[in-house]
């Protein structure tokens, strides 16, 4: 019994040289190619519904595609010509833009403010902080449809509060001005809460150390808002304006669901958008002869340069305010360690 104990092998096997530089070249190899194999599922699926779909959309900008008949050939630059020469096109952009700026420069100012709120000592936190969110979980369709009642141009919440003080009544939907504020305020309703809660945890990650020693230096409230927390959220201020400039500007639904009727984007394109301008050519408008898909296909690409140079001009601009507003930074020391 004692020699069949001797005999079984003590440990595990010993490797020869070879194979010990095997396996620690492997395990090196593990190490370098793990975190991209990890990110790896996004790519693909970006590639798949992302890359993919923008550079399909340019070749069919240049190509006589209609919806209904197919492709019928190369026609180059003509569609993004056809789209520049519309007056159409150009009264879209304005509206856009216009309805862009009343909804995102309120929106976030106001998102700021409520989450100062919110990051105070207030009673039932979590009540508040999912009342500023309920909003947002709300269907477009059915945020357009409530406010469509708002803000009719009969009998609408606001027009019957204002004929009883006096006043005549607003056409919301035939004015432009009007029509923007309108949909505007339906954006800020739904959008408000969710960056809300995005600067709300933003504020919640700065240190409390920080508003103690500004305390100690003698700020009050208002002074360590614009002081102490504007300029630390630097890098969720840049994420939520380039958010929004990317939403403001693809805008759809909103405007979608006002429209009354068959007029899309109102009788006189009063709140027609890039966005409802393209859908209304590619697949609302729909003729045989015409390049339809083709000409919203370039449409679609000038509005996606736009947002880009738009976005890009954002993160520079909001990047120097930030960077200039007194935001404090780490120190470095000679050896480049940081204090």
């Amino acid at each position: 019994m004692t020699a069949t104990i001797d005999a079984l092998p003590k440990g595990p096997p010993k490797l020869d040289d070879a194979a010990i530089e095997r396996r620690n070249r492997l395990g090196k190899l593990d190490v370098k190619l793990s975190p991209y194999l990890y990110i790896a599922p996004f790519f693909i699926l970006f590639a798949a519904t992302g890359l993919f779909p923008l550079l399909y959309t340019a070749f069919v900008a240049t190509r006589n595609w209609n919806t209904i008949t197919g492709d019928g050939g190369s026609v180059g630059m003509a569609n993004f010509t056809w789209a520049l020469n519309q007056p159409m096109f150009w009264t879209a952009l304005r509206n856009t833009f216009s309805i862009f700026l009343l909804s995102t420069v309120p929106q976030i100012i106001v998102a700021l403010i409520l989450a100062a709120i919110l990051d105070s000592n207030l009673k039932a936190k979590t009540f508040w902080r999912m009342g500023v969110l309920l909003p947002y979980v709300i269907a477009p369709s059915a945020a357009a449809i409530i406010f469509s009642g708002v803000f009719a141009d009969g009998m609408g919440v606001i027009n019957t509060v204002i004929n009883a003080i006096g006043i005549d009544p607003i056409r919301f939907h035939a004015s432009t001005f009007w029509s923007h504020i309108a949909i505007a305020s339906i954006v800020n309703f739904r959008w408000i809460g969710y960056n809300t809660l995005i600067l709300l945890a933003a504020m919640q990650a700065i240190p409390r150390d920080v508003f103690e020693a500004s305390v100690v230096d003698g700020a009050g409230r208002f002074r360590q808002f614009f002081s102490v927390t504007i300029p630390l959220l630097r890098p969720t201020l840049i994420f939520v304006i380039i958010t929004s400039t990317i939403g403001g500007l693809q805008i759809f639904d909103e405007p979608r669901m006002f429209s009354e009727g068959s007029n899309i984007g109102g009788s006189n394109n009063q709140f027609m958008t890039v966005s409802l301008m393209l859908w209304n050519q590619g697949f609302n408008n729909v003729s045989i002869g015409q390049p339809n898909l083709g000409r919203a296909a370039a449409i679609a690409w000038f509005l996606f340069i736009i947002v880009v140079i738009i976005a890009v001009l954002n993160f520079v601009l909001t990047s120097r305010i930030s960077s200039a507003s007194g935001a404090p930074k780490p120190k470095k020391s000679k050896k480049g360690a940081v204090k």
